[in-house]
């Protein structure tokens, strides 16, 4: 049951005019924080924005108004070092997050914590969606929602009922990602091209948004410079430098 539920997973972007209440909203981060955690840190915190002002506010900066204007709960995952060194501060001491295996245990922990609450929230009917968007102005939207030094804004999580369920993307097949006891980049060459085929087929069929594409073109021109540079600069900013 749960296997099928992960394999059902879309994207949902339109959603019933419904807000989510606290206590569902509470139920399901609660379900996230019993995700795995590096040595149990819990290096995350969400914020729940209710306030219209603020949802139409991460609207703009984050240039997705459907989302953040149409779903039941706007959620911004956070990675948090701040309460850390709360905690730190009870015993006299100050912790050191300035380095490059903190800031992985940081984004691994938030990630791990928002798919647990994504998993939580289809488990009971609804439909989300994660918003990159966020890391468009962080900097903007860390003021917007007053996050400390320490925080750092990662994404955000649209969650509702949804009004319109999409097909479910064709992910790369079993074989292109699973490696036995060691790395094999031979098998691309064929893999590939057949993902590729599998996938102008679906954009082809979708029942919305078709067109004609296919997954290596697409992360081609993805991936053909460098994205959202002024992230560097907005971590080093918030305390994540590599001392």
């Amino acid at each position: 049951m749960a296997i099928e539920l992960l394999m059902s997973h879309s994207s949902v972007r339109d959603y019933e005019d419904k807000e989510l209440d606290r206590m569902t909203v509470a139920r399901l981060i609660r379900a996230g924080q019993h995700a795995a955690s590096s040595h149990f840190v819990q290096a995350y915190s969400v914020i729940h924005v209710t306030d219209r002002a603020k949802r139409e506010a991460l609207a703009e900066l984050s240039k997705n108004p459907k989302q953040f204007l149409g779903a039941g709960a706007v959620l911004i995952f956070c990675m948090d070092f701040r309460r850390l060194e709360k905690a730190a501060e009870l015993h006299g001491e100050r912790i050191a997050y300035a380095n490059a295996e903190a800031l992985v245990v940081g984004v691994t922990d938030t990630a791990l914590f928002a798919q647990n609450v994504a998993v939580a929230a289809e488990s009971e009917g609804y439909g989300i969606c994660y918003i990159g968007g966020v890391r468009n102005a962080p900097q903007k939207i860390s003021d917007l929602l007053g996050l400390p030094d320490g925080v750092a804004p990662m994404y955000g999580m649209t969650i509702g009922i949804p009004a319109v369920r999409h097909e479910v993307k064709p992910r790369l097949p079993v074989e292109a990602v699973l490696h036995e006891n060691e790395y094999d980049e031979s098998k691309y060459d064929e893999l590939l091209p057949e993902y590729d085929g599998t996938m102008r087929e679906y954009y082809a069929g979708r029942s919305a948004n078709t067109k004609e594409d296919d997954w290596t073109s697409s992360m081609s021109r993805f991936l053909r410079g460098p994205r959202r540079e002024h992230m560097k600069e907005f971590l080093e900013n918030r305390g994540f430098r590599f001392d």
